[in-house]
């Protein structure tokens, strides 16, 4: 039996089938008790959150969606979605903008969207944008290439991959990419809003990169082990499939699975941890409602044990959450975040804060809910006890979240 799918609280953690399974808790009385606090990691068991400060290392960006911070510690690249990318000084405060970057569809919800680089990348910096064909149809695209400090120019621009099929639609390009502990890329595109629910769905069909996880070599290849490789009806670079819009997406520190944020309709959001060949069920397994409706999307996913179960949702009535960056604490300058998760939301405004033990995901006391900020992107500093956090607006911060110096 799953938590009764009520009215919750937006900061209130909903226990799953994947966590009842992973923690133990019985499927009777106590698996309906798992609902409660006393079943997960409460608050009361956690050190008490620091005092922090907030700074602002950058001002006047245009919707900021990505960021990156260098391997070296010197500084964040930022993308703006009409099509700009910023190397942010945070010490001094100053922004320049790069040269060199790739065309983009710059409308509704399209443009530059996220922004990566690994320490041992070999200097590339990834990027994915959606971009437009001679017939105005978009899709979303991933891209390389190398940063020029001098410049700031980018160099040796090339596109690795370009998701299929082009649409008629402004809407859900997913669009983040991670590089793995596999050194492989992890690049998410959304189900662009089709909105025929049911097995048709382009979401639940992985012969399109739609609604999917692609998992790419670092130059764009197709790894051989690739879970679909050798199915001819499905495309090689899918990775795991019946997504909506993940928007967010960071490696789990210590086990390098990979996690996910992902948008529901009315409410529904999750988090997930993406398996190979997992089908995440969206549309036919979700727990959110059609919008302006309380009217189910599809089954609950404990309905179909062929889904892959979220980590944690908001179910339909809860508030919403619309969730967008992520990332897992590992400085050592806060003890009582180490191992915590980090995720921007839109709708909710404030920074989600996340304790992870195993798979079992519980939402404990937010940051910035004193600001009404649409937070779009979070990035921890290299080997320091900073979060930086990109702001959604048409004149947006860059903000850094450190903690108080006694």
């Amino acid at each position: 039996m799953a938590c009764p799918h009520i009215p919750l609280s937006m900061h209130q953690s909903v226990p799953t089938r994947r966590q009842v399974l992973s923690t133990g808790l019985g499927l009777g009385t106590a698996g309906i008790a798992g609902c409660s606090e006393s079943e997960t990691r409460s608050t009361t068991d956690r050190a008490a959150d620091p005092d922090f400060e907030v700074d602002t290392v950058a001002e006047g960006l245009t919707h900021p969606w990505g960021l990156a911070a260098l391997p070296d510690g010197d500084g964040l690249l930022v993308t703006e979605r009409p099509g700009r990318l910023q190397l942010v000084d945070p010490t001094a405060g100053t922004t320049t903008e790069i040269a060199g970057v790739p065309d983009v569809y710059a409308s509704g919800q399209g443009g530059l969207l996220d922004v990566t680089v690994a320490p041992d990348s070999g200097g590339w910096v990834y990027l994915t944008q959606s971009v437009s064909n001679e017939r105005g149809e978009t899709t979303t695209q991933l891209s390389r290439a190398r940063l020029d400090r001098a410049g700031p120019e980018l160099t040796a621009l090339e596109t690795l991959y370009v998701a299929r099929p082009f649409v008629e639609s402004s809407g859900h390009f997913g669009s983040r990419v991670v590089v793995g502990p596999d050194e492989m890329l992890y690049v998410t595109v959304g189900d662009r809003q089709f909105k025929n629910f049911g097995p048709d769905h382009v979401a639940q069909d992985p012969s399109n990169d739609l609604g999917t996880t692609l998992r790419l070599a670092p130059d764009g290849s197709i790894p051989p082990d690739n879970p679909f490789v050798a199915d001819p009806e499905k495309r090689d670079a899918v990775f795991s499939y019946g997504h909506r819009n993940a928007q967010g997406m960071a490696v789990h520190p210590e086990t390098g699975t990979i996690w996910q944020t992902e948008h529901g309709e009315r409410d529904g959001d999750e988090i997930n941890i993406v398996e190979a060949g997992g089908n995440y069920g969206w549309p036919v397994a979700s727990e959110s409602c059609r919008y302006g409706t309380d009217d189910p999307v599809g089954v609950s996913h404990d309905e179909r044990p062929d889904i892959v179960d979220p980590a944690h949702y908001w179910p339909c009535g809860s508030g919403g959450f619309a969730p967008s960056g992520l990332a897992f604490f590992t400085g050592d300058a806060v003890p009582a975040w180490q191992g915590d998760l980090f995720a921007g939301t839109l709708a909710g405004r404030y920074l989600g804060h996340f304790t992870v033990e195993g798979e079992t995901v519980t939402e404990v006391d937010p940051l910035l809910d004193d600001r009404g900020w649409r937070i779009r992107a979070v990035e921890q500093a290299p080997a320091a006890g900073t979060l930086f956090v990109a702001v959604d607006a048409r004149d947006a911060p860059i903000v850094a979240i450190r903690p108080t110096e006694e």
